[in-house]
């Protein structure tokens, strides 16, 4: 194991045994090394010519990568002294590893991960960034991180980031961050796309309270606040088993029957999934008129939807009182947002108009006369609380269809809309003609008094 030992011998004559107390005296040094006294190193092995070489899965530059520049580190020859061998001199200095200087290296393996391995994060907070450089990373490396949002930051190399990198995002947004490594050697680039978002406080769905069948109705759903990142909507429309998801806020759909259909709406944003829900009632006739209030009522909104449900009942009792039009043949629904807003639906009576389309216009304007009467003279009033007195008034006619936009359908509107047409220009002409003779009259008069 590299070490000589000299010691002295019995002779072979010699028939005496030699006591514990008497020591033969030995001499010991260390043997020069030879090639036996190496082994070979990790990653190489022994060929058949008895040489250490690279086995074929090792790289001996591989060693190196992990070096940084102006360091230094050991070269293996591919051999190593074997365990507890104490030989010197020799062959020692040709098969032992030798210190050499790290080389120079193009940035290599770069790569941006955020401190908590997340691509999402919260705006108005701290995002730590973290860079990490496989190879190259020297003294004359200098990393530059760009965040994507107009700011970026150069550092000297990467020894000066080990704490990560802190970043506040102020908005909402996708956001490409990109980090470049860069030497006399060569460049290397990596990126992320970070999702900025904000917590989702509130979701409103707007739908009509009514709908025509087979008519397209749109869908909205309105964001608080309306900025919060990467959402997606999760759309259940009437009976429908599966939902229907987008990327965008509004939807258009048609229902082919009468009656009560609910639609839900489901938002994700982030870790959060909210909802809000809807009945609209479907039917192939209706007529609408838009209502205000007496300013009064502005004062108590709280502008909540609980609100508006309980003062849409109110209403409608008063209208049936005022009318007497039936419970079925009414709805109404105060609308979102200030000033307070209504409107009323007049639907058929089945038991008149089934099987006869033709009374349908009939029916619906005799119960719009009925209505807009009532409300024109006041007669439509409810109390909000003790003292608040409340007062009901037609706004204008919508311009909802009465059934849809087909010819068979209009006639009654159009010739409403001629008769209003022909009255205007009827005054205009009388008006006109009744200037032309006062006109004529002032002219006789004058003549008359030059003469004289």
């Amino acid at each position: 194991m590299g070490v000589k030992r000299i010691y002295r011998k019995l002779k072979p004559t010699s028939r005496c045994v030699m006591g514990k107390m008497y020591s033969v005296s030995m001499t010991s040094g260390s043997c020069d090394c030879t090639e036996a006294d190496f082994e070979c190193d990790y990653g190489y092995e022994r060929r058949t010519d008895g040489r250490c070489n690279p086995a074929f899965w090792f790289h001996p530059a591989s060693v190196s990568r992990s070096c940084t520049t102006g360091m230094t580190f050991l070269n293996s020859t591919g051999y190593r002294k074997v365990v507890s061998n104490n030989c010197t001199a020799g062959v020692i200095a040709e098969y032992t590893a030798r210190r050499q200087q790290c080389p120079a290296q193009a940035p290599r393996g770069l790569h941006l991960v955020t401190s908590e391995a997340s691509l999402t994060a919260t705006v108005g907070t701290n995002v730590t960034f973290l860079v990490f450089l496989e190879e190259g990373a020297g003294a004359r490396t200098s990393i530059t991180v760009d965040f994507g949002d107009g700011h970026a930051l150069t550092y000297s190399n990467v020894s000066s980031m080990e704490d990560g990198i802190k970043h506040i995002y102020k908005s909402v947004g996708i956001y490409r961050v990109s980090a470049v490594a860069e030497n006399s050697l060569g460049s290397e680039t990596t990126m992320l796309y970070l999702h900025v978002t904000c917590q989702l406080e509130h979701i409103h769905l707007s739908a009509p309270f009514v709908a025509l069948k087979n008519k397209e109705v749109n869908l909205t759903a309105v964001l608080w606040p309306s900025q919060v990142g990467t959402v997606t909507y999760i759309w259940w429309i009437g009976n429908n088993t599966e939902p229907a998801i987008t990327l965008e806020g509004s939807v258009a759909c048609t229902f082919s029957k009468e009656g009560i259909n609910t639609v839900t709406v489901q938002v994700s944003a982030g870790n959060s999934i909210l909802q809000d829900r809807k009945t609209i009632a479907v039917h192939e006739y209706f007529r609408s008129h838009l209502l205000a209030f007496s300013s009064n009522l502005d004062e108590h909104n709280p502008d909540v939807p609980e609100w508006r449900l309980d003062v849409s009942r109110v209403i409608k009792n008063s209208m049936i009182q005022a009318t007497g039009i039936r419970e079925d043949q009414l709805l109404v629904s105060v609308l979102p947002g200030l000033p307070t807003a209504a409107e009323v639906f007049l639907l058929l009576d089945k038991l008149i108009t089934e099987g006869r389309p033709e009374k349908s216009s009939a029916h619906l304007d005799q119960l719009s006369e009925v209505l807009l009467n009532a409300l024109n003279q006041n007669l439509v009033q409810f109390t909000l609380r003790p003292g608040v007195q409340v007062t009901v008034y037609a706004a204008h006619l919508s311009a909802a269809p009465l059934v849809d936009t087909s010819e068979n359908h209009s006639g009654s509107a159009m010739l409403m809309l001629l008769s209003v047409v022909v009255a205007g220009l009827a005054v205009f002409v009388v008006y006109k003609f009744k200037r032309s003779q006062a006109s004529t009259s002032m002219r006789r008069c004058r003549t008359k008094k030059n003469k004289n």
